[in-house]
């Protein structure tokens, strides 16, 4: 089982904690166009590697092959994020199975599940907290 993390949560892991790690498994385009988390403050930058397809470590060499090019140590606390918190916990599962041992999945990911009027960003997420993030 992977444990979901609150946004805040997660940022004062960030922000406390200097072997936390945030890695955002959106797509260059959600990157770009939708925005990224700014650690600045922490010192620290979001690892961007991107998550398609089913859980499977078979089928995923590349996203741990980016685990590993990003210097993650498998005792780091790796806390997983997406648009809203499914691909996510999918790349968790995926790297606790290859050895990395406290992975998290940020609760209701980036922009959070849609609203009554179909948007993303008002309901819950990291940006409707008004944690920090920049445009791509």
């Amino acid at each position: 089982m992977i444990e979901d993390v609150a946004p805040r949560d997660v940022w004062e892991a960030l922000m406390s904690d200097p072997d936390a790690v945030l890695v955002d498994v959106r797509t260059h385009a959600e990157w770009n166009f939708v925005g990224v988390p700014e650690l600045g403050e922490a010192g620290k930058q979001p690892v961007l590697i991107s998550w398609t397809g089913p859980v499977s470590v078979a089928e995923h060499p590349e996203f741990l092959e980016g685990l590993r090019a990003a210097h993650i140590g498998v005792e780091a606390k790796i806390y997983f994020l997406c648009r809203s918190g499914v691909r996510s916990k999918a790349a968790a599962l995926v790297a606790r199975g290859a050895g990395y041992r406290h992975v998290f999945n940020i609760k209701d990911g980036f922009e959070g599940p849609l609203d009554a009027r179909g948007h993303r960003g008002t309901v819950a997420g990291w940006k409707m907290e008004g944690l920090p993030w920049k445009q791509g």
